[in-house]
């Protein structure tokens, strides 16, 4: 999908930010719609069916949370992604927004740039890539899943089973972040009980593999794959 033809909806009470963040996303090449509002914005994604929305959290009629929530009833939005936009910096703030249906957070405030590229990252969650064939491809890594083979530029890793299984999961969707719980289903599953510790650990030897920059902590929510 070329970026003319993606739809990038921001909803937001303060004019300045609107302006401001339309302008450099619409430098990028894609399409910017606006609202100033929860309501408008809600009547606006189903009215446009954009790929990316970006909610700032206190707004007057209707607020992000509740607009955020609204958004993901409806069938038709269900590929959209949503990544909140507000000065709220608090873990609980964060956690109510991801409980909400959010994929994102970003806390303001935010240069132009670091913004752009960071909407970048969460659009590329949306492109096909060639998974189907168990391939994943992220900037220099390379996830064979059928072969349980990582290569790391020219370098191949060898990876445990469950730290295999933790990376090919946190990388199937770079920028999002999984939740603890989330990851303990879809990792570990009902092989055995096993607490959060131990999510952290193979956090840990993954860092100390391939750096720490790539594996980013959302504390008291969980972790997320940075490209």
């Amino acid at each position: 999908m070329n970026k003319s033809d993606i739809k990038i909806l921001l909803v937001d009470d303060e004019p300045d930010i609107l302006e401001i963040i339309s302008y450099n996303l619409k430098q990028e090449g894609y399409q910017v719609l606006t609202a100033e509002n929860g309501k408008e914005g809600v009547r606006k994604a189903k009215k446009h069916l954009p790929q990316l929305i970006v909610l700032d959290v206190m707004m007057p009629e209707m607020d992000g949370m509740e607009a955020c929530e609204k958004i993901r009833q409806e069938p038709q939005l269900e590929d959209s992604l949503i990544c909140f936009l507000t000065a709220r910096g608090e873990d609980y703030s964060q956690m109510a927004g991801f409980d909400a249906g959010a994929d994102d957070y970003i806390t303001k405030p935010i240069k132009p740039k670091v913004l752009v590229s960071k909407v970048k990252a969460l659009l590329r969650r949306t492109q096909p890539s060639n998974s189907d064939q168990g391939i994943t491809e992220i900037g220099d890594i390379t996830i064979n899943q059928e072969e349980y083979k990582v290569m790391l530029g020219k370098k191949e890793l060898i990876l445990p089973r469950k730290e295999f299984e933790l990376l090919a999961l946190l990388a199937s969707k770079p920028g999002k972040v999984f939740k603890r719980e989330d990851i303990l289903a879809n990792v570990w599953g009902n092989e055995v009980v096993v607490g959060g510790r131990t999510i952290d650990v193979h956090i840990r030897k993954l860092r100390e593999k391939m750096g720490d920059k790539r594996f980013k902590t959302v504390k008291g929510v969980g972790y997320k794959f940075v490209v």
